[in-house]
C-alpha cells in the first residue's frame, strides 16, 4: 500500500519532487469484512499477512485457506449466518472456495458486478486508511508499516459510525429481511 501525500510544497512553477530511498522489502496483503446487522453496532474483522517469498514468485495475496479462516472467524465471532457481497477476485470465485461455501449453511454470497469498487463498502475503508495513518509517511521497515496499517484498522474498527459511512457512500440498503434461527 502506497500512501498518498496529502500536502507538498514548492515554489510556484515547480513541481515538488519526493524521493524514497530503498526497495520493497516485503509485501503485506489484507483482507477485510464490513459487518452490517440491523440494529446492532457494524463492524470491521481483517486479517493482514506478509508476504516474504513474493520476490521469488510466492503468493502475492490472501490464498484460498485464509479466505476460508476468516470467514469461519467472523462467523464466530458474530455468532450468526452471514450474508457476502464479493467483488470478483480470482480467489473469490474458485472452485474450491465455492464448494467450501455450499458445503455451509451459514453463508450466502452475492456478487458485485465486475468493475464497481464504488458498490464496495471495504473499498472505503482502503481509501480512509490511505487518507489518515497512512498519509505523508515514509515507513522506516516493513515493521513500522504493519504497526502503523493495525493501529489505524484498529482506530476504524472503534468507530462504526465511519463503518456505517462506508456502507452509505455506496448506495446500497439493507434489505436481507431478519433470518429466524431453524
Amino acid at each position: 500500500m502506497t500512501p498518498p501525500t496529502l500536502r507538498t510544497w514548492a515554489k510556484r512553477g515547480h513541481t515538488p519532487l519526493i524521493k524514497v530511498r530503498g526497495r520493497s522489502q516485503g509485501r503485506y496483503s489484507i483482507a477485510a469484512l464490513t459487518c452490517y446487522q440491523r440494529g446492532e453496532r457494524s463492524r470491521l474483522i481483517y486479517r493482514t499477512k506478509r508476504h516474504t517469498d513474493h520476490k521469488q514468485g510466492g503468493r502475492r495475496n490472501f490464498t484460498r485457506t485464509e479466505y476460508r479462516d476468516l470467514l469461519i472467524a467472523a462467523h464466530q465471532q458474530l455468532d450468526g449466518p452471514i450474508v457476502l457481497i464479493w467483488d470478483n477476485l480470482n480467489v473469490h470465485k474458485d472452485n474450491r472456495m465455492r464448494a467450501f461455501i455450499d458445503s455451509t449453511d451459514w453463508i450466502t454470497v452475492y456478487y458485485l458486478p465486475p468493475y464497481a469498487p464504488d458498490l464496495n463498502p471495504v473499498e472505503g475503508i482502503w481509501s480512509l486508511l490511505r487518507r489518515s495513518s497512512q498519509a505523508n509517511t515514509a515507513f522506516t521497515d516493513p515493521e513500522h508499516l504493519i504497526r502503523a496499517l493495525r493501529h489505524g484498522l484498529r482506530q476504524i474498527q472503534c468507530r462504526s459510525d465511519i463503518i456505517d459511512g462506508c456502507l452509505t457512500e455506496t448506495r446500497l440498503k439493507l434489505t436481507t429481511p431478519h433470518l429466524q434461527a431453524q
